[in-house]
């Protein structure tokens, strides 16, 4: 249990919720009885701003699949926040912030000035024939795109980005990748 000062109601409220991620979230939907309710849109957006507050950066290279072709498109955080989603983590970590776009949030993507990056067949083939899972395939393809020597790292996002292109440090991001989950943030904010 966590108790907050309501603007709302202007009284001590309890919010019934043990998840230290959510205790540092200001939530603003209140039920008039005492607490407020997490809503999938809060913790949807709970999740967003506590990846971007922890971020290296807040820029962004969507690589994704439409019709035969793997794009990739440059974007900042404001189109991300509109072609992310709120999904369920694994092995308890509560929910998780991913990158699945549908149909109509790849045509958002479309309408941010795409770049061809090559066919879904050579991709696949390229994820077949190597060690290497489709998100690293896409690091891959976008840093040769890029000009630059790919290799493979696990810097935290929290340190830097994927790739540093004309000056500015990119988080790549394919197709059902994870940007956070709840623990994750619970175990950053300690």
């Amino acid at each position: 249990m966590h108790k907050y000062f309501s603007p709302e109601t202007k009284s001590l409220c309890t919010l019934p919720i043990d998840n230290p991620v959510r205790l540092w979230y200001t939530v603003v939907r209140s039920k008039g009885k005492g607490y407020t309710e997490m809503t999938n849109e809060v913790v949807k957006k709970m999740l967003q701003d506590g990846y971007n507050e922890v971020a290296y950066t807040d820029q962004y290279i969507m690589v994704y699949r439409l019709k035969g072709t793997v794009y990739f498109t440059v974007c900042d955080r404001h189109v991300v926040d509109r072609v992310t989603c709120l999904d369920k983590a694994s092995r308890g970590a509560g929910y998780a912030l991913r990158f699945k776009p549908n149909m109509s949030q790849k045509l958002v993507l479309m309408a941010e000035n795409a770049t061809p990056l090559c066919s879904t067949k050579f991709f696949d083939e390229l994820v077949a024939s190597t060690k290497y899972n489709r998100g690293e395939i896409a690091e891959k393809l976008v840093t040769e795109y890029a000009g630059q020597e790919w290799e493979k790292d696990n810097v935290p996002f929290t340190m830097a980005g994927d790739i540093e292109w004309n000056g500015v440090a990119y988080q790549i991001k394919y197709e059902k990748a994870t940007f956070t989950n709840e623990k994750a943030l619970a175990n950053l904010r300690k």
